[in-house]
């Protein structure tokens, strides 16, 4: 049993026959009143997203997900085959499955699939990710009066903000969670 007072994201749990997981959460406590805990919500099978309130001492199931460790090998129109690492058979996922930080995964990396009693419902790449900038505008001295950034585009195709003394060819690393750079790789 998860209460709403422990809600973080990622957690899964039961409610009404259905099993969602928490996109964003927030514990309020207003001057007057209860304090509760706003949250967004996805059902993690239909993969529709809801706002809700939850009083902090609600209890819910926990859903059990299944994590496991597979390869994304290549993309063929919508769909994205990834290779179970102990049993090397090759599984499709249809790209609205994915979810935003998968334009951060290049082929041959190991992602963890995520699915809920045999049904896929998302993809989770590394937390960091080292990829090569193969295209951004040159820095320029004299710009670094403040903590300036530029667009730079990755290996992969995903863009991002880069700082300015970031080059062509740089390997740098991204944390996947935000989209932000993080350093030199």
């Amino acid at each position: 049993m998860v209460t709403a007072g422990d809600f973080r994201n990622g957690v899964t749990f039961d409610m009404d026959g259905n099993v969602y997981q928490i996109i964003e959460f927030q514990h309020v406590k207003p001057g007057k009143g209860a304090a509760f805990v706003r949250t967004k919500i996805r059902n993690v099978i239909s993969g529709a997203v809801t706002e809700r309130t939850f009083n902090p001492t609600d209890k819910f199931p926990t859903a059990f997900i299944e994590r496991r460790d597979m390869q994304y090998l290549y993309k063929d129109g919508d769909l994205y085959y990834f290779m179970d690492n102990e049993t090397y058979e090759n599984i499709p996922i249809n790209a609205e499955k994915l979810g935003d930080n998968f334009k951060f995964v290049k082929e041959n990396l190991d992602v963890k699939v995520l699915s809920y009693k045999g049904v896929v419902f998302g993809v989770e790449p590394p937390f960091f990710i080292e990829l090569q900038v193969t295209k951004t505008d040159p820095g320029f001295k004299g710009d670094t009066a403040t903590n300036a950034t530029k667009p730079a585009t990755l290996e992969t195709g995903a863009e991002i903000r880069v700082p300015l003394f970031i080059n062509e060819g740089d390997m740098i690393r991204i944390d996947t969670r935000t989209g932000e750079y993080m350093e030199r790789a």
